[in-house]
């Protein structure tokens, strides 16, 4: 039986970000924000990616910020950013997070209407708008009586992978939303068969994922994520345990060690150790 061949996964958030941010892939980034945003072609024509050396390159760095930000031509911030399980609080962050790119922009002598666009694109594989069949949205201010939108300034697209439907429906969004929720060759086959350009993504997604030190980035953030998603039901799980305020007992102390090892090993920082320590003895 032959091995399947190893790819790089898309959405995952690493992966999304040596696909989409590379400046040698900045036609597929072009492509995906066409798909999502209605924006003027020209404002593509001048795409710069801000941080485009966040991704830490050498063994034992901690871990970068791994979403995708990007300025338009006419200055327009895009941010996009994988959040493949859905937590509480997540649509009060992303507002948060959008009113701080705007009040990072003016300065006492700036005038507001100035002030440039923030666009937030936040991609998940499950639902976050459980009152909606729809996989894409788009939030402005805006008034659902009268039918008018107050503003644009913020502007925040969302795309559940989960709610896509099982056949294409046609439009350029559908075609990069399978692509990036593609789990195997088959089906980046079947959506490089329907799109030209996506048909050269997957040729230049096969050759990241025959680059050693990309894969290595991306083994080492999924081991990261996995550890962690470890460490939280471990929390949960031991924060139930009859007993667990009146102290730890000997196998505990000795799981704990290791998850401390473990969490250290994946580069989380001390204060994110103790962070979910805390929760674990708080019970």
């Amino acid at each position: 039986m032959v091995a399947e061949t190893f790819l790089i996964s898309v959405k995952n958030d690493i992966g999304f970000r040596l696909f989409f941010a590379d400046e040698r892939n900045i036609e597929f980034l072009q492509g995906l924000l066409k798909s999502i945003l209605k924006l003027d072609d020209g404002e593509y024509e001048v795409i710069e990616i801000l941080d485009p050396h966040l991704l830490r390159e050498f063994h034992g760095d901690k871990l970068g910020i791994v979403d995708v930000k990007v300025k338009t031509k006419t200055g327009k911030i895009i941010h996009i950013e994988i959040q493949l399980k859905v937590r509480p609080g997540m649509e009060e962050r992303i507002i948060y997070y959008d009113a701080k790119l705007i009040t990072e922009q003016i300065g006492s002598s700036d005038k507001y209407k100035d002030l440039k666009r923030v666009i937030s694109i936040i991609i998940t594989e499950e639902t976050l708008i459980k009152s909606s069949p729809l996989y894409h949205h788009r939030f402005t201010f805006f008034d659902p009586n009268a039918n008018i939108e107050l503003s644009d300034l913020i502007e925040i697209h969302t795309l559940e992978l989960n709610k896509l439907p099982d056949n294409f429906d046609g439009t350029e969004l559908c075609d990069w939303a399978k692509f990036i929720a593609a789990g195997s060759e088959e089906e980046l086959e079947m959506v490089a068969n329907r799109n030209t350009q996506i048909s050269k993504a997957v040729v230049k997604l096969r050759e990241l994922s025959a680059d050693e030190k990309a894969r290595d980035m991306y083994e080492r953030q999924e081991k990261a994520r996995r550890d962690y998603e470890w460490a939280m039901d471990y929390a949960r799980e031991m924060g139930i345990k009859e007993g667990i305020k009146e102290g730890v007992k000997e196998g505990t102390q000795k799981r704990e060690q290791e998850l401390i090892e473990s969490m250290k090993s994946s580069g989380m920082s001390e204060s994110e150790i103790e962070k979910i320590l805390s929760f674990k003895r708080k019970g």
